[in-house]
């Protein structure tokens, strides 16, 4: 992240992460629901849409490392 130059700041891992992958067959509909996020994000948050993926993947997690609300 920071040798590319992907952000405008430093990349620094928080104390709780994860990281997923994509598949190159889902490049397409993952760029186009970036793209579309706002409008996507009017009827579930972002943290309501990821923890129902954490769910319906059953990945465990812990409540306190998700979000600082």
């Amino acid at each position: 992240m920071n040798e590319k130059r992907f952000l405008n700041a430093k990349f620094e891992w928080q104390t709780g992460f994860g990281a997923l992958t994509v598949s190159q067959s889902q490049l397409v509909k993952i760029t186009n629901y970036i793209k579309n996020k706002k409008e996507h994000h009017k009827t579930k948050t972002f943290k309501e849409e990821y923890i129902d993926f954490l769910k319906a993947y059953n990945i465990d997690y812990k409540t306190e490392y998700l979000f600082n609300d």
